[in-house]
């Protein structure tokens, strides 16, 4: 069973900067893409990034030129850089997988998810 861990959340001020990793561990071999999700208090979980093992990437349109996402196979591990950081970035950031083919957004796609990671972005 994959088991996925997320890491490198914490306080930081606007315009600064995070880098999150997603650890997994367990049975890998059929899955393809990881993402990054996010949930802030009262809102639904959106899509932030996704990654192929190809390293075929997807973001949404309000992370575009300031997150990017990358992986390390040979560490089984995602990353996801965040520049620019905003207060409207403040959210629970989850990673997550999917098996299917096609880079997707669309958080009902995805199972394994990890536990999450707090992302404050405030001044």
């Amino acid at each position: 069973q994959l088991q996925l861990v997320e890491s490198g959340g914490g306080l930081v001020q606007p315009g600064g900067s995070l880098r999150l990793s997603c650890a997994a561990s367990g049975f890998i071999r059929n899955y393809y893409q990881i993402g990054w999700f996010r949930q802030a208090p009262g809102k639904e979980r959106e899509g932030v990034s996704c990654i192929s093992r190809l390293g075929n990437t997807k973001s949404a349109d309000s992370v575009k030129g300031r997150f990017t996402i990358s992986r390390d196979n040979a560490k089984n591990t995602v990353y996801l850089q965040m520049n620019s950081l905003k207060p409207e970035d403040t959210a629970v950031y989850y990673c997550a997988a999917y098996a299917g083919l096609g880079l997707s957004l669309r958080p009902t796609d995805y199972g394994s998810w990890g536990p999450g990671t707090q992302v404050t972005v405030s001044s």
